[in-house]
């Protein structure tokens, strides 16, 4: 078996670029294969070669991932809604212009989620700010998780709709 430091020097850009791939951020991607190779690390004793290191890898990246958008649910939801135009994971930062338009595009996508029907809103509150998944949601609401899936995934598509026609 390779060193851990073989291993990064080998694989580290192929992690790199498959966060690139999924999150479109450079910085996060960074961190987040920093963040991969040190839970490589920690579980190293785990890995039975079954599989490709470089597979191996890419699932505790992709684990990462998910970790990350779990400890940020409203941001990454909000960011995939609002679908902004404003190249946020450009590698730079955004004008002062940039950043007031994505504020308001933000306040009316609250007001859009204020203003739908329910059960979607209470749908669309529950994922994007509390940070709920589908199967918690159904918990609370007495419904099947696929329920819970198809509300959220209707509510969002006509929010998407709303947040564009206010735009024209």
């Amino acid at each position: 078996m390779q060193s851990m430091e073989e291993i990064y020097q080998q694989h580290a850009q192929a992690v790199y670029r498959y966060l690139c791939s999924l999150t479109g951020d450079e910085d996060l991607s960074e961190e987040l294969t920093q963040e991969t190779f040190a839970q490589a690390v920690s579980s190293i004793g785990r890995f039975d070669g079954s599989c490709k290191v470089s597979t191996w890898l890419c699932a505790i990246a992709k684990n990462q991932l998910m970790a990350y958008r779990r400890r940020h649910p409203l941001q990454d939801s909000l960011d995939e809604l609002a679908e902004s135009g404003i190249e946020p994971h450009s590698g730079t930062a955004p004008s002062p212009e940039e950043e007031t338009l994505a504020t308001e595009r933000k306040k009316r996508l609250y007001a859009a989620i204020h203003e739908s029907p329910e059960p979607a809103r209470e749908v669309l509150y529950l994922r994007l700010l509390g940070g709920l998944s589908f199967k918690e949601i159904a918990d609370v609401l007495g419904q099947s998780e696929n329920w819970a899936r198809v509300t959220f995934y209707r509510g969002k598509e006509k929010l998407k709709g709303k947040v564009r026609d206010d735009e024209e």
